[in-house]
């Protein structure tokens, strides 16, 4: 949007962005070459939960690990102390940002595996329209959670939301999993802490300078890492579509497109 703002002649007037997440727009640049910018919310809600489910559960259960015993033929049988992992069941999920995946997620967690919530958001949320517990900031709960799930949207308000201090505040055994933007994680701290054993572990699903991920990262035996899975569903990426046409056919007819960025 930086381009088309600086051109002579703007003839753009909608980006309608297939996706929930806009980092890769200048959105301030945008505003004042009078285009419109939209996006595609509640449809990816479902996936990118249960995608978070799933880096738990892989990171907890040492998944990948287990997959490359049998691939590898180095697997000789089942014994008591073999790759032995961490539960779900009963234990604590912090969630930073309670939006729609950060209610999907606490819904998963809390109805499937008994876990308790707790949770930081931007804006206080009235006691009972979620499932959990509101904290003062992420950092009270970092420290209370044994996986911290990251749902933030992205955009500098929540650039390296998790950095360094709260990362050294997570449990020794405790695991990040992040389904929002890679921005809101400091990459150089999440691999120091993975390094020196300061947390359990992370799943990570999105990064800060995607496609390219880090050697180091790749590099850890304690991390599940997917190429940005979270919205990777055929039914999801349908309706994507339908949502990104129905932004331009509103826009073209005339009307205010239902899914427009402020």
């Amino acid at each position: 949007a930086s381009a088309i703002a600086d051109a002579k002649a703007v003839k753009c007037r909608i980006l309608a962005n297939f996706g929930v997440g806009y980092d890769h727009i200048d959105i301030d640049a945008a505003r004042a070459a009078g285009i419109i910018v939209t996006n595609t919310p509640g449809a990816v809600t479902e996936s990118t939960a249960d995608i978070a489910l799933m880096l738990m559960l892989m990171v907890a259960r040492r998944a990948i690990e287990g997959d490359r015993l049998v691939r590898d033929g180095a697997w000789e049988g089942w014994h008591p102390t073999q790759l032995l992992g961490s539960a779900l069941h009963g234990k604590i999920v912090g969630i930073v940002g309670m939006g729609r995946i950060g209610r999907a997620v606490a819904r998963r967690c809390a109805g499937g595996f008994d876990m308790d919530v707790v949770f930081a958001n931007r804006s206080r949320i009235a006691p009972g329209d979620v499932i959990g517990r509101q904290l003062d900031s992420p950092l009270e709960v970092a420290k209370l959670a044994d996986f911290l799930v990251v749902t933030v949207s992205g955009g500098a308000a929540t650039r390296h939301i998790i950095d360094e201090t709260l990362l050294n505040s997570m449990k020794p055994n405790a695991i990040l999993v992040n389904v929002a933007r890679g921005s809101a994680v400091d990459e150089a701290a999440l691999i120091t802490a993975l390094d020196t054993g300061r947390i359990g572990g992370a799943g990570l699903d999105v990064y800060a300078f995607e496609p390219d991920v880090p050697d180091a990262l790749r590099a850890a035996r304690n991390t599940v890492l997917l190429p940005h899975l979270g919205t990777a569903v055929r039914e999801v990426r349908e309706a994507m579509g339908r949502m990104s046409l129905d932004n331009l056919s509103a826009f073209f007819a005339g009307r205010e497109p239902p899914n427009r960025l402020p």
